[in-house]
């Protein structure tokens, strides 16, 4: 049976059965990262979605879609304090690969936040400004969609090193359930940057001054020899992941 024959033998259940959604998370861990998006492309058409933050394995997953005719829509949480280096590469590949991706943006923009819960939100409260300019954005987001593909890695720290290819996520605080795909769960961060080097694509420049991880200019440092992929993250307080991966359903 071909590859793409075994993709579409996989079902699309319905998100509640988290022991037949076990095994469709196995099915797909035995199959190449292009599969795995052809099965969600065969499955929910546009209704799949594409959640990047211009990481490497988030630029392999965009090239990988759009090399394979999967037309699966893109987006990206703006929260008006991302790098100027992570805007450009945002347009540089909407015109390599000839996409377009959606920007997502908070409710408050960063000056009414600023009036709101006083200046630099960030250093206080991280959770707290995460929340309101990435989880809630991405929320509303996934109300319209079936299948949340994401670039997560499990090398990238401690707390994803379990972390499934295919999954069901709950949105918190609510029943809403859909698919999540680690689409290059299982990929090192080797592999990942070998990927963009064979097909030149471009990446953030910023990844050549040490910045393993991009996430918002206020609270992201170059990351230290030895030190994991996200360390460089909300550097000088405990955080260490900013709650947009929680309600996962740990298959």
């Amino acid at each position: 049976m071909s590859a793409a024959l075994s993709v579409a033998a996989l079902p699309a259940l319905p998100p509640a059965n988290l022991a037949d959604a076990a095994a469709v998370n196995l099915a797909l861990a035995a199959l190449p990262a292009a599969e795995r998006l052809r099965w969600a492309w065969t499955h929910f058409g546009p209704r799949a979605a594409i959640g990047t933050s211009f990481q490497p394995a988030g630029v392999a997953i965009l090239h990988l879609a759009t090399s394979h005719g999967f037309a699966l829509p893109a987006f990206t949480l703006d929260t008006g304090l991302l790098f100027p280096e992570t805007l450009a590469l945002k347009s540089q590949l909407e015109t390599s690969l000839g996409i377009a991706i959606e920007s997502l943006h908070p409710s408050y923009s960063v000056d009414e936040q600023d009036q709101v819960f006083g200046t630099e939100l960030w250093r206080r409260d991280p959770d707290l400004c995460c929340q309101m300019r990435k989880a809630l954005p991405l929320h509303e987001k996934l109300y319209a969609v079936d299948c949340w593909i994401t670039g997560l890695r499990r090398d990238q720290a401690a707390t994803r090193t379990s972390a499934p290819i295919a999954e069901i996520f709950t949105i918190p605080n609510t029943t809403r359930r859909l698919w999540k795909l680690n689409a290059l769960a299982d990929w090192s961060r080797d592999e990942a940057w070998a990927y963009l080097r064979a097909n030149q694509l471009p990446y953030n420049p910023l990844h050549d001054r040490g910045y393993r991880s991009i996430g918002c200019s206020v609270c992201t440092r170059a990351t230290q020899e030895g030190e994991d992929d996200r360390s460089g993250r909300w550097a000088g307080s405990r955080k260490v992941e900013c709650g947009i991966h929680s309600g996962g359903s740990g298959i």
